[in-house]
């Protein structure tokens, strides 16, 4: 239970959901972690948005624990589901504020830190939504595949510095921001997830401990890549599932 012993670790989007986990089980590694989100219930207030907090939130942090090893950038809004005819361009605007430029502030306010640490490791929440269409709408699945261009991006940029950088890409998760979607399908008896191979939906801890992996050295040569979290939903196109007659 000392995979992160040692390490400074922030973590956004931490009142709940997979953020919360994530505090939760980095600090049960050993791990050092300020929690930031924009409501009440983290340790700092922070708006992932905002290039000034987020600078204040990772230049505080490293000058309090003298240094900066790990970043999760995990804050994230859904935008709802209305379509591309139903939204407008502040809608984009905002999604693409939180969830794309969020994690572009994380890595270049972080970067510095760890490299004089030398080196650390951010991980990015992108979505399965950012692989393909069908889980998500439109301009938050077009900012969950930008997350993921990022990070490819932003590995090669960081070369030399001994900073890897990687996304996790959950499949429909239970959380805050998920709880309406999971809300509406108890109330009309449907089960969320019954079209992975899993035949469920994810938890909360599950996509922590894939943060986990990527954060702590048993990940020392992935870099620049995503990894999906999702029960296997993303391995097919989405459909009603079947009886094959060889599986029998």
């Amino acid at each position: 239970m000392d995979r992160l012993q040692g390490k400074v670790a922030i973590v956004t989007g931490a009142a709940s959901g997979i953020g919360k986990a994530t505090v939760e089980l980095f600090r049960s590694e050993g791990a050092t972690v300020v929690g930031a989100d924009v409501v009440e219930g983290a340790d700092f207030r922070c708006d992932a948005g905002s290039g000034a907090d987020v600078k204040q939130l990772m230049d505080g942090v490293a000058a309090e624990h003298k240094g900066l090893d790990i970043v999760f950038a995990n804050a994230g809004i859904s935008g709802g589901f209305k379509s591309i005819a139903e939204q407008t361009a502040a809608d984009w605007a905002e999604i693409l504020r939180i969830n794309l430029i969020g994690p572009f502030l994380a890595i270049k306010h972080s970067a510095p830190h760890l490299k004089a640490r030398g080196g650390g490791s951010i991980i990015c929440t992108a979505s399965t939504a950012g692989l393909r269409s069908g889980a998500g709408g439109a301009a938050y699945s077009a900012s969950k595949a930008g997350v993921i261009s990022l990070v490819q991006t932003a590995a090669q940029q960081l070369g030399g510095t001994n900073i890897r950088i990687n996304a996790l890409a959950p499949g429909m998760t239970e959380t805050g921001m998920t709880k309406p979607v999971y809300d509406h399908a108890r109330a009309i008896g449907r089960t969320i997830g019954g079209l992975t191979p899993l035949g469920r939906g994810g938890e909360a801890e599950e996509i922590a401990r894939a943060a986990l992996f990527l954060a702590c050295d048993e990940s020392s040569y992935v870099n620049g890549t995503v990894l999906v979290v999702d029960g296997g939903l993303s391995s097919s196109h989405p459909t009603t599932r079947k009886f094959d007659i060889r599986m029998a």
